[in-house]
């Protein structure tokens, strides 16, 4: 889970104040404004935030906790399907963590 301070600071620094930020990253104490961190499943993981796309209307309900994406079970099932996940390949203990870490959803924990 990357750290979103570099995004957030980013937007704040063009001060853009109409946006939300969803994500699968992790956050500091310095965010700001309505960001969603720790989305999980993760994309990396075949989660349902790997069907996203620009343009997408996403509804953000904060009083229910919710997320809502204004597309249907079959669409977010055939891009999740046909996602172009990035191949990153890492060595050593960070590539033996990846492989037996659980998803965030389940405690990142050990499998």
């Amino acid at each position: 889970m990357r750290e979103m301070l570099n995004p957030t600071s980013a937007i704040m620094g063009m001060g853009i104040k109409n946006v939300g930020l969803i994500t699968d990253g992790r956050f500091s104490g310095g965010t700001r404004g309505p960001c969603i961190g720790h989305v999980s499943p993760e994309a990396m993981s075949g989660g349902p935030i790997a069907a996203l796309k620009d343009g997408d209307i996403i509804e953000i309900d904060i009083t229910n906790g919710r997320l809502n994406v204004e597309l249907s079970d079959e669409e977010i099932k055939e891009r999740i399907a046909n996602a172009d996940l990035p191949e990153k390949k890492v060595k050593g203990w960070l590539n033996i963590y990846r492989r037996s870490v659980s998803s965030a959803d389940e405690g990142a924990i050990l499998r």
